[in-house]
């Protein structure tokens, strides 16, 4: 999981927060009504909701601000327990394979977005749970990661192009300098000029059983 707030797009710089869907404190939205998706300014963020499990898929919406609790149940949550900039309200995407974000308007320069872990990744990367390792190991010498790769389509072509940004990187040599995100980081897309959608993946070195 991964947490995107403040995305800015256009020419006209336009400012895509989420407050327009209005949510109280604490709440979410994961496509539980059928909605299959928000959208904000021609912006649209696709969703996935399976009703026979109760799980989801792409984008949900959230104002969540526990950034202590560890596990699944915590999965809407950002680490730095609010919005960027103190905003109230974020998107989040569980990825599966791959999650989209759409311009509905057709071809637009996207000049980024803020970036951070869930607190349910982050805490799971830190300190390791039944279902992951803990990053770094207990030498703290283990090389892992956790890496986003964006890429855009354009007339609906995937391009080659890609900007990877990595959500926690302990690959270094020097220990001291392995890091998990746990704040609001810019994500520059200046080098993708124009695009009809943005992809983004993830991948880790802890995969497997």
């Amino acid at each position: 999981l991964l947490i995107i707030s403040n995305c800015l797009i256009g020419q006209d710089t336009i400012v895509v927060d989420f407050e327009s869907f209005g949510l109280a404190s604490d709440s979410f939205l994961n496509g539980e009504d059928g909605s299959q998706g928000f959208q904000e300014e021609e912006v649209s963020f696709p969703n996935i909701y399976d009703d026979s499990f109760g799980s989801w898929s792409g984008w949900a919406i959230s104002s969540l601000t526990d950034s202590t609790t560890p596990g699944f149940g915590n999965q809407y949550s950002a680490i730095p327990g609010e919005g960027v900039e103190g905003s109230g309200t974020y998107a989040t995407t569980f990825v599966s394979g791959s999650t989209q974000i759409k311009f509905e308007s057709g071809q637009t320069n996207a000049k980024g977005f803020y970036i951070t872990n869930s607190t349910y990744a982050y805490l799971s990367m830190l300190e390791g749970d039944s279902f992951a390792k803990k990053f770094g190991g207990e030498s703290g010498d283990d090389p892992d990661f956790f890496l986003l790769t964006i890429k855009k389509y354009v007339d609906g072509q995937l391009s080659s192009d890609s900007i990877d940004y990595y959500l926690a990187d302990y690959r270094f040599q020097d220990n001291s300098m392995d890091y998990i995100v746990n704040d609001w980081a810019w994500v520059d897309l200046g080098s993708f000029s124009e695009c009809d959608s943005l992809s983004f993946s993830l991948s880790s070195s802890d995969v497997g059983a």
